[in-house]
């Protein structure tokens, strides 16, 4: 049985484990950043309240105004995508009075460029190209809006599937995977902050121990947000973080872990393996954990965000994807061919540095801030 002992030191609290000797056989020094540290740091620099300096209860109200200025900067962020492939929609409607083949060809082709895949883009056309055979379709500008409700109806249908975050057992555990560059750390600080906002009491773990920069990273999180985060030092067994991450969380009685893994490249299996072993460690502590599996794409990287979120569900049963850097891109399709191909529900979606830009998923909004000026 492991005896956990805390040693305050300055601004951190020094967490270890000793096995039966009184020695530390992995030589831990699994630290967590001090609970009540000021967040005023990240309030300022990244965008929210001068007083958010500790845990703040859950306000609807306050929900509403920061969601209706997300859809705001949604629209403003979405421009690349709008003056890329929807632009080319609008040019190829202008003038035009009715539905033809060539139409429908030239439609087609634009949203396989914009990186929607040829498969979602086929179930799309299918089912459209039955309407205007029918004459349920016969008006180019009643095309152009139920093109935007089937991409509705994409997201909606894998949304389904997967069903709404309850937020618990408790601690309720997160797994978040991705590749070396598409803002996972990054992530996981804003959602881990906005979590706490709402009254949750939130721990992250560090088990991304294949750099120490990644540890350093998160641990600078943890203080910037008044986070606590559980580490061991670089080079250490990751499933032996997660493990203690995990306990320590138990102990404490946090009501959400999220863990940091390693930004391993999709095609080293042998990492690919490590995430299984880790999934598999963690449900042995908590049944039933990782409740989420939160895979973080980068959406310029266009169709090879999909191959690495199919790389990724192999190894890891992935249950939401976290999609980042929407405003750097202009082919905003991929959106919904990863939603489609893999059956996956979009959680959230990044449009910026501030903490406010990661927002939960809402496919009706990003259409309308795709498609309108």
């Amino acid at each position: 049985m492991n005896n956990w002992t805390n040693h305050p030191a300055e601004s951190q609290k020094v967490l270890t484990r000793e096995d039966k000797t009184g020695k530390d056989p992995q030589e831990l020094n699994s630290r967590d950043t001090e609970e009540n540290a000021d967040a005023a740091s990240l309030s300022q620099d990244k965008g929210a309240g001068p007083e958010d300096t500790g845990v703040q209860q859950h306000d609807s109200s306050q929900d509403q105004q920061q969601g209706g200025r997300f859809f705001s900067r949604l629209r403003e962020r979405m421009v690349r995508s709008r003056q890329g492939f929807v632009r080319q929609i609008d040019e190829l409607f202008m003038g035009k009075r009715q539905i033809d083949p060539e139409l429908m060809d030239e439609l087609e082709e634009i949203l396989v460029m914009a990186d929607m895949g040829v498969g979602t883009v086929q179930d799309i056309f299918d089912n459209l190209r039955l309407q205007v055979k029918r004459k349920e379709l016969t008006d180019p500008e009643a095309l152009r809006q139920r093109l935007q409700d089937s991409i509705v109806d994409l997201f909606a249908r894998a949304d389904s599937k997967a069903g709404d975050i309850k937020w618990e057992p408790s601690p309720f555990v997160i797994l978040v995977v991705g590749v070396n560059g598409v803002g996972k750390t990054t992530t996981i600080a804003k959602l881990a902050y906005q979590l706490k906002q709402q009254g949750k009491k939130v721990m992250l773990v560090a088990a991304d121990t294949f750099r120490a920069a990644a540890v350093e990273q998160l641990q600078e999180w943890g203080k910037k947000t008044g986070l606590p985060v559980i580490s061991h030092k670089s080079g250490s067994d990751p499933s032996a973080v997660a493990f203690d991450g995990l306990e320590a969380a138990k102990a404490r009685g946090m009501d959400v872990v999220i863990v940091d893994t390693a930004g391993r490249l999709h095609t080293q299996v042998n990492l690919m393996e490590e995430l299984k072993k880790i999934k598999r460690v963690m449900g042995r502590k908590i049944p039933g954990a990782p409740h989420e599996v939160f895979l973080v794409l980068d959406a310029t990287t266009g169709q090879n965000a999909v191959n690495q979120a199919k790389m990724f569900c192999d190894a890891t049963d992935v249950t939401g994807i976290c999609l980042t850097k929407l405003d750097g891109t202009a082919r905003g399709g991929i959106v919904a061919s990863i939603a489609h191909e893999m059956g996956l529900p979009i959680r959230y979606i990044g449009i910026g540095e501030k903490v406010e830009d990661l927002r939960p998923f809402d496919a009706r909004d990003f259409v309308k801030a795709l498609f309108e000026a």
